[in-house]
């Protein structure tokens, strides 16, 4: 089984204000904020990354290849929606014999159509993430965000390589989010 995963920002917004990432990095003028909120970016796309999380609003689209019979699936970024049910297609034809269940780790639960159709190819898409805003980042997320900002923006002078890689906040939380996979 080969998995595919694209992700596609819904708003436009970052998951980070600016001026509370430059407090916690205790930078009073403006003269950086390009560069900071580049940093921030970049951060929240490690932290997206590494704990398998949409801090923002996100439609995911994943394509498996050689899927397996198994009677569910994990999908690999969340957290899922409630409500809003995903679209999937098998073989490239529209399927709906399956039950969705959202939660932090959403998971599709197939019906008992699924190993009838011999499926070579499942297209999911559905939306994932915390909310529109930056207020809707959960605050430990928010805090492991600009830990790993704050770890980009001091690693500007040159650095060892072990030196610039995660900040233990971010990895502990990160872990967190993640959760186990069996």
């Amino acid at each position: 089984m080969k998995m595919f995963v694209q992700r596609t920002a819904i708003g436009a917004g970052d998951p980070f204000e600016l001026a509370a990432l430059k407090a916690h990095l205790r930078v009073d003028d403006d003269s950086d904020d390009a560069a900071i909120t580049n940093m921030g970016r970049t951060a929240s796309a490690e932290l997206e990354h590494f704990a398998q999380i949409a801090l923002l609003r996100q439609t995911i689209h994943v394509t498996i290849l050689g899927p397996t019979m198994e009677e569910a699936l994990r999908l690999p970024v969340g957290p899922g929606i409630e409500g809003a049910e995903p679209t999937i297609a098998i073989n490239g034809q529209p399927f709906t014999d399956f039950l969705y269940i959202a939660f932090q780790r959403p998971v599709i639960v197939w019906g008992d159509g699924f190993a009838a159709v011999m499926p070579q190819r499942v297209d999911i898409e559905y939306p994932a993430g915390f909310g529109d805003a930056a207020a809707s980042v959960p605050h430990d997320l928010a805090q492991a965000l600009m830990d790993q900002t704050a770890l980009h923006y001091d690693g500007r002078s040159p650095m060892d390589a072990k030196s610039l890689t995660t900040s233990p906040h971010m990895a502990r939380i990160g872990a967190k989010y993640r959760g186990v996979q069996l």
